[in-house]
């Protein structure tokens, strides 16, 4: 009787501590490559000055301000990922490739099965700071400046839109890519739009200037 306990106190352990294969083969260079792109896209538009040209009632020409603010459009886009990442995920139920969703529920570690994939976290992430730079740079030029500033086109649009396709293009190649297409495009619209309507507001309602003075920084 002793023996037959023992032993099924042993073989669980033993079958819990055996390895299990992963469902799916995935490149961990892409995994990278799109972390990193992302956090590219987002860490500029996050610490990004806001540029704009200085009216004719003080000193004219451009400045560049950093706005304490645009942390909350940060938080904002960090909460809608979280909320993407998790409840809408499990939600929608989009299984990654080669994985079907009883893996994706068991969530064994090493599987690639681990979440599921629909929408694209990556391509949301991205993409929403793409969308708002774009919305912080359109206000910014054409509201607050009446004229288009190099400086601050390229860092809010042109480097944030190359970082988010970037990250699009990691998440989907390989022969077993982290998520399929229709993932990774739910992904970049539902990112880019709630972007945009987050960047928009807050640039409309936060002007770049500080005031009168020469601070940099605006709290």
């Amino acid at each position: 009787m002793l023996a037959a306990a023992a032993a099924g106190v042993v073989l669980p352990r033993e079958a819990h501590a055996q390895a299990i294969p992963p469902a799916a083969e995935r490149d961990e260079n892409w995994e990278a490559f799109s972390t990193v792109s992302m956090l590219l896209g987002v860490g500029t538009v996050t610490f990004m000055p806001r540029i704009y040209y200085n009216d004719p009632e003080a000193t004219v020409g451009w400045k560049a301000r950093y706005h304490v603010s645009q942390l909350g459009v940060a938080a904002a886009l960090t909460s809608a990922t979280i909320l993407v990442d998790g409840p809408i995920k499990n939600l929608a139920e989009g299984t990654r490739p080669e994985c079907s969703v009883e893996e994706t529920e068991i969530r064994a570690e090493g599987s690639n099965c681990e979440s599921y994939g629909m929408p694209s976290t990556h391509s949301f992430a991205a993409w929403s700071a793409h969308g708002a730079g774009l919305a912080i740079w359109i206000i910014d030029a054409w509201v607050y400046s009446d004229r288009a500033n190099v400086g601050s086109l390229i860092p809010n649009v042109v480097v944030t839109g190359v970082a988010a396709t970037m990250t699009s293009i990691g998440r989907g190649v390989g022969t077993e890519p982290y998520e399929d297409a229709a993932q990774i495009g739910v992904g970049v619209a539902a990112g880019f739009i709630t972007g945009f309507l987050i960047g928009l507001p807050y640039a409309m309602l936060q002007e770049p200037n500080c005031g009168y003075g020469n601070n940099v920084i605006c709290w």
